[in-house]
Protein backbone atom coordinates (compact mmCIF):
# COMPACT_ATOMS: atom_id res chain seq x y z
CA UNK A 1 0.00 0.00 0.00
CA UNK A 2 0.65 3.13 -0.80
CA UNK A 3 1.72 5.71 2.11
CA UNK A 4 -0.35 8.31 1.02
CA UNK A 5 -3.65 6.16 1.72
CA UNK A 6 -2.51 5.35 5.35
CA UNK A 7 -2.30 9.23 5.93
CA UNK A 8 -5.52 9.97 4.12
CA UNK A 9 -7.56 7.36 6.21
CA UNK A 10 -5.98 8.64 9.08
CA UNK A 11 -6.88 12.20 8.33
CA UNK A 12 -9.90 11.56 7.99
CA UNK A 13 -10.29 9.77 11.11
CA UNK A 14 -8.30 12.81 12.94
CA UNK A 15 -11.31 15.14 11.38
CA UNK A 16 -13.59 13.24 12.99
CA UNK A 17 -12.16 13.09 16.17
CA UNK A 18 -11.77 16.90 16.28
CA UNK A 19 -15.33 16.71 15.04
CA UNK A 20 -16.86 14.63 17.87
CA UNK A 21 -15.31 16.94 20.59
CA UNK A 22 -16.63 20.28 19.47
CA UNK A 23 -20.24 18.50 19.05
CA UNK A 24 -19.58 17.91 23.21
CA UNK A 25 -20.38 21.62 23.57
CA UNK A 26 -23.54 22.19 24.82
CA UNK A 27 -24.48 25.81 24.47
CA UNK A 28 -25.92 27.36 27.76
CA UNK A 29 -29.44 27.80 27.92
CA UNK A 30 -28.73 31.53 29.81
CA UNK A 31 -27.58 34.47 27.69
CA UNK A 32 -25.33 35.62 30.84
CA UNK A 33 -21.81 35.65 31.33
CA UNK A 34 -21.58 33.67 34.81
CA UNK A 35 -23.62 31.00 32.07
CA UNK A 36 -20.74 30.74 30.14
CA UNK A 37 -18.13 31.06 32.74
CA UNK A 38 -19.48 28.12 34.33
CA UNK A 39 -18.51 26.01 30.93
CA UNK A 40 -13.96 27.01 31.36
CA UNK A 41 -13.44 23.42 32.50
CA UNK A 42 -15.19 21.84 29.13
CA UNK A 43 -13.34 24.64 26.84
CA UNK A 44 -10.22 23.92 28.72
CA UNK A 45 -10.30 20.30 28.06
CA UNK A 46 -11.47 20.94 24.49
CA UNK A 47 -8.13 23.18 24.19
CA UNK A 48 -5.72 21.30 25.28
CA UNK A 49 -7.17 17.99 22.99
CA UNK A 50 -7.18 19.79 20.10
CA UNK A 51 -3.99 20.53 21.01
CA UNK A 52 -3.32 16.93 21.19
CA UNK A 53 -4.70 16.24 18.06
CA UNK A 54 -2.97 18.61 15.94
CA UNK A 55 0.23 17.86 17.36
CA UNK A 56 -0.45 13.72 16.42
CA UNK A 57 -1.59 15.19 13.29
CA UNK A 58 1.43 17.18 12.64
CA UNK A 59 4.06 14.72 13.37
CA UNK A 60 1.88 12.34 11.71
CA UNK A 61 2.35 13.58 8.47
CA UNK A 62 6.16 14.20 9.14
CA UNK A 63 6.20 10.28 9.83
CA UNK A 64 4.63 8.63 7.08
CA UNK A 65 5.99 10.81 4.89
CA UNK A 66 8.82 9.40 5.28
CA UNK A 67 8.17 5.86 4.41
CA UNK A 68 8.41 4.67 1.18
CA UNK A 69 5.75 1.74 1.58
CA UNK A 70 3.76 0.65 4.17
CA UNK A 71 3.15 -3.09 5.54
CA UNK A 72 0.31 -5.22 7.36
CA UNK A 73 2.17 -4.31 10.52
CA UNK A 74 2.44 -0.47 9.61
CA UNK A 75 -1.17 -0.85 9.23
CA UNK A 76 -2.53 -2.35 12.14
CA UNK A 77 -0.17 -0.54 14.50
CA UNK A 78 -1.73 3.01 12.98
CA UNK A 79 -4.85 1.53 14.01
CA UNK A 80 -3.89 0.58 17.61
CA UNK A 81 -2.70 4.68 17.57
CA UNK A 82 -5.89 5.78 16.13
CA UNK A 83 -8.04 3.57 18.61
CA UNK A 84 -6.15 5.44 21.12
CA UNK A 85 -6.84 9.23 19.59
CA UNK A 86 -10.77 7.99 19.43
CA UNK A 87 -11.53 7.86 22.69
CA UNK A 88 -10.03 11.06 23.09
CA UNK A 89 -13.41 13.00 22.69
CA UNK A 90 -14.72 11.13 25.49
CA UNK A 91 -12.33 11.88 27.76
CA UNK A 92 -12.50 15.45 26.89
CA UNK A 93 -15.95 15.09 27.42
CA UNK A 94 -15.87 13.56 31.16
CA UNK A 95 -13.19 15.55 32.29
CA UNK A 96 -14.28 18.83 31.07
CA UNK A 97 -17.56 17.78 32.64
CA UNK A 98 -16.69 16.75 35.82
CA UNK A 99 -14.75 20.32 36.41
CA UNK A 100 -11.55 17.82 36.33
CA UNK A 101 -12.70 15.59 38.58
CA UNK A 102 -9.48 12.81 40.02
CA UNK A 103 -10.44 9.87 38.31
CA UNK A 104 -11.75 11.28 35.22
CA UNK A 105 -8.20 13.46 34.78
CA UNK A 106 -6.20 10.47 35.49
CA UNK A 107 -8.20 8.25 33.13
CA UNK A 108 -7.42 11.21 30.58
CA UNK A 109 -3.77 10.87 30.70
CA UNK A 110 -4.29 7.04 30.46
CA UNK A 111 -5.48 8.12 27.17
CA UNK A 112 -2.56 10.08 26.13
CA UNK A 113 0.19 7.53 27.30
CA UNK A 114 -1.57 4.74 25.72
CA UNK A 115 -1.49 7.50 22.30
CA UNK A 116 2.04 8.40 22.98
CA UNK A 117 3.13 4.56 23.40
CA UNK A 118 0.84 3.65 20.08
CA UNK A 119 2.86 6.13 18.81
CA UNK A 120 5.94 4.45 19.58
CA UNK A 121 5.03 1.37 18.20
CA UNK A 122 3.96 2.76 15.32
CA UNK A 123 7.67 4.44 14.64
CA UNK A 124 8.81 1.05 15.72
CA UNK A 125 6.71 -0.63 12.67
CA UNK A 126 7.93 1.92 10.48
CA UNK A 127 11.55 1.63 11.28
CA UNK A 128 11.59 -2.30 11.00
CA UNK A 129 10.16 -2.15 7.36
CA UNK A 130 12.16 0.60 6.20
CA UNK A 131 15.36 -0.81 7.62
CA UNK A 132 18.14 0.54 9.88
CA UNK A 133 19.01 3.57 8.01
CA UNK A 134 15.42 4.76 6.94
CA UNK A 135 14.90 8.33 6.94
CA UNK A 136 12.77 7.90 9.68
CA UNK A 137 15.48 6.51 12.03
CA UNK A 138 17.60 9.12 11.20
CA UNK A 139 15.54 11.89 11.82
CA UNK A 140 14.74 10.41 15.14
CA UNK A 141 18.42 9.55 16.35
CA UNK A 142 17.93 9.59 20.27
CA UNK A 143 14.57 10.55 20.36
CA UNK A 144 14.56 12.67 23.85
CA UNK A 145 11.19 13.87 23.55
CA UNK A 146 9.35 10.65 22.80
CA UNK A 147 11.18 8.81 26.08
CA UNK A 148 10.52 11.57 28.11
CA UNK A 149 6.85 12.58 27.25
CA UNK A 150 5.48 8.80 28.22
CA UNK A 151 7.50 9.37 31.36
CA UNK A 152 5.58 12.65 31.98
CA UNK A 153 2.24 11.01 31.42
CA UNK A 154 2.56 8.16 34.13
CA UNK A 155 3.52 11.37 36.42
CA UNK A 156 0.80 12.92 35.64
CA UNK A 157 -1.41 10.07 35.56
CA UNK A 158 -0.15 9.22 40.08
CA UNK A 159 -0.40 13.21 39.85
CA UNK A 160 -4.10 13.09 39.00
CA UNK A 161 -5.05 10.57 41.93
CA UNK A 162 -4.22 12.66 44.62
CA UNK A 163 -4.50 16.08 42.50
CA UNK A 164 -6.47 16.43 39.28
CA UNK A 165 -4.81 20.20 38.63
CA UNK A 166 -1.01 18.35 39.34
CA UNK A 167 -2.16 16.25 36.61
CA UNK A 168 -3.68 18.58 34.15
CA UNK A 169 -0.23 20.55 34.49
CA UNK A 170 2.17 17.70 33.40
CA UNK A 171 -0.07 17.08 30.49
CA UNK A 172 0.17 20.34 29.69
CA UNK A 173 4.07 20.50 29.81
CA UNK A 174 3.82 17.70 27.54
CA UNK A 175 1.69 19.00 24.85
CA UNK A 176 4.22 22.07 25.34
CA UNK A 177 7.29 20.02 25.17
CA UNK A 178 5.30 18.97 21.24
CA UNK A 179 3.46 22.25 20.12
CA UNK A 180 6.60 23.39 18.68
CA UNK A 181 6.82 21.35 15.29
CA UNK A 182 8.83 18.65 15.34
CA UNK A 183 11.25 19.62 12.37
CA UNK A 184 14.04 16.11 12.79
CA UNK A 185 11.91 14.45 10.25
CA UNK A 186 11.41 17.58 7.63
CA UNK A 187 15.30 18.45 7.94
CA UNK A 188 16.06 14.69 7.33
CA UNK A 189 14.04 14.21 4.26
CA UNK A 190 14.68 17.89 2.43
CA UNK A 191 18.71 16.74 3.54
CA UNK A 192 18.43 13.71 1.44
CA UNK A 193 15.97 14.98 -1.33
Amino acid sequence: MEPNRLEAFSDGVLAIVITIMVLEFKAPHEPTWQALSALWPVFLAYVLSFIYIGIYWNNHHHMIRASKRVTGGILWANLHLLFWLSLIPFLTAWTGETGFASFPTLLYGIGLLGAALAYFILQGAIIRSQGPESHLKRALGTDVKGKVSPLLYAAGIAASHFNAAAGLVLYAVVAAIWLVPDRRIERTLTGSS
